[in-house]
């Protein structure tokens, strides 16, 4: 694809999504929601279209049976009858990251093969992330996985272009908000924007409305999750819960989405099944990984905290690593079940989606 056909193909899809914007906000679901029932891109579309969704983010590689470019026209063309949009994944794309596989080859090989794999598929985004809030405490500072990561966008600067796929680099739990906007305009806007997850920044001692407000300029996707945020004994605490059964006014974020982000997707990535996450910043070690951390920002953080509460409703939860086989099996149910139900909340609450339910 040449470099003008990019621009009209971008001023098509910026068109496009104006168009979606004017009639509401399109509602889909990140197939990580269903991970445990281990459907390919097919069955996951079909899952999508029985619950009249407009798009699904199909969030890794490894949701294809294939590769190949004729098994990617087929998912391309069965989406396309079933009237949904294809949002693109793929992983960790930062060669320091203690969450970075070799095996994928090379960063750089690795974000274009999920670039053309975009393309086949009739995707205009592709979302990654840098790493994981284990490396905030890891060997190598949070500046050098930046700047990593900043070398590796820039080297396929080009390549992106010409494929025609903008990199939506998610907030996954290592970056705060306004250390991934300078990423991001550091690596190139042209190539480069968000994946605006809702349930990341909590690990970052974030208000996931702040975060938002400073990257929905950047968005080109999302991951939507609420979070049971309450004060604990160390500092504070957090669980992720069903849409609406947590702490975050997805109201005033819903509206703030609007009016930031217009045409922007609502991709719910649903992950209940956890236990509570202890944040211990009342003690001072814990800081060491958050050195350069706006107090007003971290006071907005404290703000909910303190209006949060813990989740008490019903839900399965249980500890990594494998599960007897009937907990295993409750647990995929739950998946399933929790992310239905946050999808009705979406609709009938948050009045999300083109098509009703």
């Amino acid at each position: 694809m040449l470099r003008r056909t990019f621009i009209q193909t971008a001023g098509a899809a910026a068109a496009a999504s104006v168009a979606g914007a004017a009639g509401g906000i399109r509602l889909g679901y990140d197939t990580y929601s269903i991970r445990d029932y281990r459907w390919k891109a097919i069955q996951l579309l079909d899952y999508a279209a029985g619950l009249k969704l407009d798009t699904i983010q199909i969030s890794g590689l490894g949701d294809y049976e294939s590769l190949e470019p004729a098994y990617l026209a087929k998912v391309k063309d069965h989406a396309a009858r079933l009237g949904i949009a294809i949002d693109a994944g793929i992983g960790c794309i930062c060669p320091v990251s203690g969450s970075w596989s070799p095996r994928n080859g090379s960063p750089e090989e690795y974000l274009l093969s999920g670039l053309r794999v975009a393309r086949a598929v009739g995707s205009t985004s592709l979302r990654c992330f840098m790493g994981s809030p284990a490396d905030r405490r890891g060997p190598a500072p949070i500046g050098k996985l930046i700047e990593s990561t900043v070398k590796v966008f820039r080297a396929v600067h080009s390549q992106a272009q010409d494929i025609g796929v903008r990199i939506g680099l998610e907030n996954h739990g290592d970056l705060c908000a306004r250390e991934l906007k300078t990423l991001i305009e550091e690596s190139g806007r042209g190539h480069v924007g968000c994946c605006l997850d809702s349930g990341n920044p909590v690990w970052a001692l974030e208000d996931p409305l702040l975060t938002l407000e400073i990257l929905a300029p950047y968005a080109v996707t999302t991951h939507v999750r609420d979070s049971a945020l309450f004060e604990h004994p160390r500092g504070a605490a957090f669980q992720w819960v069903a849409l609406g059964e947590g702490s975050v006014d997805f109201h005033q974020w819903v509206a703030a989405l609007r009016r930031l982000a217009p045409g922007v997707s609502v991709q719910l990535e649903i992950i209940t099944g956890r236990p509570p996450q202890i944040l211990p910043y009342l003690e001072t070690d814990y800081w060491k990984a958050f050195p350069n951390l706006p107090a007003a920002d971290f006071a907005r953080f404290l703000a909910l905290v303190k209006k949060g509460k813990p989740y008490t409703g019903p839900m399965v939860i249980a500890g990594a690593g494998r599960q007897p086989p009937e907990i295993a099996a409750a647990l995929k149910y739950q998946q399933k079940h929790d992310l239905e139900r946050s999808l009705e909340y979406a609709r009938k609450e948050l009045d999300l989606g083109l098509r009703g339910a």
